[in-house]
């Protein structure tokens, strides 16, 4: 079956057909994936090539465990002779795998001095501050352009200004720079999020001009989880080949059909400085959620985020109405526990309330790892502090990375990641020298494209044409 040749509603049906669940919603490429899993299961066919297999031992030592990973991903490429400019570089994700590739950088950019000084630390390259200072006419040539543009304007987590922000606008930036230069390959990089917000007006005006300069567009929705890096962090990757070029094939990504094992990519905890282990306030808050956790029965449900302050506040039907509909939503279903667990709850907020009124993020439990189990625990999770509340996670795999002060607890260990695991998570090599400051390390990584997840779009897509 030549699934290349089916459109995405003919994938679709096929996913139907196959019995394959969560397909409505996923492009071209991943459906193509999605039925050659399928396909595979169902054959007893050999594992895609290339795919890593962790049922094999691998050594508990977290050096050990990336080297092995990227002897398996040695690239059968050789992009010797090739340049590349790094736009937007942060602490260059797009460089190793270009690098690893045998590409030479010969331009790099980013507007924030301490992503300019760790790039200039591992890479001996200074990068240029402001990409509005790059003159398209007297630039040095190169084959590939990359960029991880700026995502603040189309995440989740920011304001969904899109290009009203002046962030959204540096896209343009790209297409200014490649409709001079017409490199081979140019290989970008957003939030998932960029896919919907303003209604789908932004995809189209970035595939609108993306087109408009000669090239033609690929887009992969992928997350390194789903290449057996325990870290769940779904982006865009733009994959644009230049129309004269562009052979009519579509890139095929491998399928991983490993295992994912979190704790393999984590330093031991007694070789952890302590000053990564929780304490004060934030251990006192968790341990006080954590008492009311195990008042809970088996079994049930305290989904969604449970607000406890404003089960307590004693507002009026009048202000009820004038609360906004997501909040209306919360507290309507928030009621039905608290009524049930009225003793309990009366009892511990009772004890608690001055720590839990301390700040508005205290009273509020988003819970997500599903109904309550047998001798539940906060501590059996992956916890952020959010601008929306305490989020407790299921321990499958990390959560995103992010640039701003939500760095994940491992409950087990009662402790943040460190930074260094963080460069793990984020695939970067054992030898990549850190930032000094952890949050300011914390900021790049949560800012960072994801190593393996680069490399694997760029050397599938360049197996097509190399």
């Amino acid at each position: 079956m030549e699934l290349n040749k089916l459109n995405t509603t003919q994938l679709k049906t096929k996913c139907k057909e196959l019995g394959i669940r969560g397909y409505s919603d996923k492009l071209k490429g991943q459906l193509i994936q999605m039925i050659q899993t399928k396909l595979n299961e169902t054959n007893n066919t050999e594992s895609v090539k290339n795919t890593i297999i962790f049922s094999q031992p691998i050594n508990n030592n977290a050096e050990t465990l990336i080297e092995s990973i990227n002897q398996e991903k040695e690239p059968s490429l050789d992009l010797t002779g090739y340049k590349f400019i790094d736009l937007f570089c942060g602490i260059g994700g797009f460089h190793q795998a270009l690098s690893k590739l045998g590409a030479k950088c010969v331009l790099a950019c980013d507007i924030d001095k301490d992503c300019r000084a760790v790039y200039k630390d591992n890479y001996g390259l200074e990068p240029v501050s402001n990409v509005k200072d790059i003159n398209e006419k007297t630039m040095v040539d190169f084959d590939i352009l990359c960029a991880g543009f700026p995502c603040q304007a189309f995440s989740n987590g920011g304001k969904k200004k899109c290009f009203e922000d002046e962030r959204g606008l540096l896209f343009d930036e790209i297409v200014r720079i490649a409709k001079e230069k017409k490199p081979r390959f140019m290989f970008l990089e957003n939030v998932k999020h960029i896919l919907k917000v303003s209604e789908g007006e932004v995809i189209e005006y970035i595939k609108g001009k993306i087109a408009s300069i000669g090239y033609k567009l690929q887009l992969f929705q992928i997350s390194p989880h789903s290449f057996g890096i325990p870290q769940q962090r779904e982006r865009v990757y733009f994959v644009c080949v230049r129309n004269d070029i562009y052979n009519g094939k579509d890139v095929e990504l491998p399928v991983y059909e490993g295992d994912i094992e979190f704790e393999k990519f984590l330093d031991k905890k007694e070789n952890i400085d302590k000053k990564y282990f929780i304490q004060g306030e934030t251990l006192k808050l968790l341990e006080t959620w954590d008492e009311m956790i195990k008042q809970f029965e088996v079994g049930e449900k305290i989904s969604p985020t449970i607000m406890i302050n404003d089960a307590y506040s004693g507002y009026t039907q009048e202000q009820y109405e004038e609360f906004p509909d997501w909040k209306k939503d919360y507290v309507t279903k928030n009621k039905p526990l608290i009524q049930k667990y009225k003793k309990q709850f009366d009892k511990w907020y009772d004890k608690n309330r001055e720590l839990l009124q301390k700040r508005e993020i205290h009273g509020k439990l988003e819970w997500q790892t599903g109904p309550i189990k047998e001798n539940d625990s906060i501590f059996d999770y992956f916890i952020q502090i959010r601008q929306s509340g305490i989020r407790v996670k299921k321990s499958h795999y990390f959560p995103t990375l992010v640039a701003i002060s939500q760095i994940p607890i491992y409950g087990k260990e009662k402790r943040y990641i460190t930074p260094r695991e963080c460069a793990r998570l984020q695939s970067f090599p054992e030898t990549f020298r850190l930032s000094s400051s952890d949050r300011v390390s914390y900021k790049q990584m949560g800012n960072s494209v994801n190593v393996d997840n680069v490399y694997t779009v760029i050397s599938s897509t360049l197996k097509n044409y190399l």
